[in-house]
């Protein structure tokens, strides 16, 4: 489901409707799923290793570059619970995405039936108003 333009859906909470989780998780759905994130992560992956290579025995990290795994260890250990949060917020927005077009399908279907009642009214009505004036004109 594409929810990059939610924000601007009448049925949808945005902006200062909002708690400052569920910002935050909008914030991290939009920029840690994007090709900049990722292309972002590969770069500095890459400037760590050729840094570090290139300085040699004098480098913060030597290889096997420890440290950077115990980087990327503990980001794959938080990024699982922050794709949890960003999926929940996608799912809150389904959600309401679906109580609105609920709450609007149910109007329409009132509105629909008040149509439907409408127009049997005005069928009665016109025959009554042939069979009154077929009463008053004489047959030839």
């Amino acid at each position: 489901m594409n929810l990059g333009k939610w924000h601007h859906h009448p049925g949808v909470r945005s902006g200062s409707e909002l708690s400052r989780g569920e910002r935050a998780a909008d914030t991290m759905r939009n920029s840690m799923g994007s090709w900049p994130f990722v292309f972002g992560a590969l770069t500095f992956l890459g400037l760590w290793m050729v840094l570090n290579v290139f300085l040699g025995h004098s480098a913060f990290d030597v290889y096997p570059f420890i440290l950077l795994n115990l980087v990327l260890s503990c980001l794959a250990a938080l990024q699982g619970a922050i794709l949890l949060i960003a999926a929940k917020r996608a799912d809150a927005i389904s959600a309401e995405l679906a109580q609105h077009t609920y709450q609007v399908d149910q109007e329409t279907l009132n509105v629909a039936k008040e149509i439907a009642d409408l127009t049997k009214q005005v069928h009665s009505l016109t025959e009554a108003v042939y069979q009154h004036i077929g009463a008053e004109t004489p047959q030839v």
